[in-house]
């Protein structure tokens, strides 16, 4: 019975996938005489023999082992006997696609500025995507000693370092601490380039590392906040004025009481105070006007001959000029 048994033939297939799955190994078992191999979307198979890649198959289908397979694999001792003993060869199938992964700091990382003597604690979050891109570095620095491998895997080892690299970039060159997402670009693009580094060796790159956010704490972000909002108006007592105005406007500031009431002399006195303002200024431009117009002053004093100084009246002889 077990004789018969083990004619029946195997199929090679990845069997335990999953979609955040990176690779899974075919391994222990006999490919025999009619095995079939399948390929699905999004996946390679790659066989292996004593740890030596032997083909790499990347289009999907359904595959007869032994006419379809064994013709373009590297001569292998084992295949010169046929399938009638059977042959252990491993098959490792890779997920082929681009995989995007959400990152985030799990405390908060003090970045070096003068600014506080501990430092400014920030939070940041995010997403970054890899692939692989080289099987036999995979195999022979993870897949060798693996059966599987997952997205998760990868993240642990990416966010083991992310916090020395959020430091590095965010301190690099001086960068604004309060305006942050400003220079979001270029401090990702060099985490990218750091990550890849990181990876590279395990057949691995990093496709891209985006920042989403960066996050100040509570009080530190409403100061940022006032800031901004002081610089955007000028000055503070413009800005009160606005908060005044915003007060009376949605109600806070309600009328009949001592408050509304300074609020409406306070406004009346700045609205007197901008008319007085235009009022000399016409008037200043009145009597520039009318300068301009009147008789023009001789460069030369025409009593006495003296070069004029601009004045109404010649510093010499005391001539009328205009």
């Amino acid at each position: 019975m077990s004789l018969f048994k083990n004619q029946f033939a195997n199929v090679v297939e990845w069997e335990e996938f999953r979609d955040d799955m990176i690779f899974w190994k075919w391994s222990n078992r006999e490919i025999k005489k009619g095995s079939r191999l399948i390929i699905r979307p999004g996946q390679d198979a790659i066989f292996i023999n004593n740890g030596k890649i032997e083909g790499i198959f990347t289009d999907e289908g359904d595959y007869n082992i032994e006419s379809q397979i064994i013709p373009f694999l590297s001569t292998l001792k084992g295949f010169k006997f046929g399938f009638n003993s059977g042959m252990r060869v491993e098959v490792l199938f890779v997920n082929t696609k681009e995989f995007t992964v959400k990152w985030g700091t799990k405390n908060a990382i003090n970045i070096p500025t003068p600014m506080l003597p501990g430092g400014m604690p920030i939070r940041a979050n995010g997403t970054f995507n890899f692939k692989v891109n080289d099987y036999v570095a995979l195999i022979d620095k993870i897949a060798g000693v693996k059966n599987s491998y997952l997205v998760e895997d990868i993240k642990i080892r990416i966010v083991s370092i992310l916090d020395q690299l959020l430091m590095k970039w965010i301190s690099r060159e001086g960068k604004d601490m309060f305006n942050l997402q400003a220079n979001s670009f270029e401090i990702a693009k060099g985490i990218q380039e750091d990550l890849d580094m990181q990876l590279i060796d395990s057949g691995m790159t990093i496709k891209g590392f985006n920042i989403m956010s960066f996050n100040y704490p509570e009080k530190i972000q409403e100061m940022i906040t006032k800031t901004a909002s002081h610089g955007m108006i000028g000055d503070i007592q413009k800005y009160q004025q606005v908060e005044m105005t915003d007060g009376i406007a949605s109600g806070k500031v309600k009328g009949g009481g001592a408050a509304a009431d300074m609020a409406g002399m306070m406004m009346g006195m700045n609205v007197a105070n901008e008319m007085m303002k235009n009022v000399n200024q016409n008037q200043n431009q009145s009597s520039q006007g009318n300068n301009s117009s009147g008789n023009k002053i001789p460069n030369f004093c025409p009593n006495c001959g003296q070069k004029t100084s601009g004045g109404n009246y010649c510093s010499n002889c005391g001539q009328k000029l205009a």
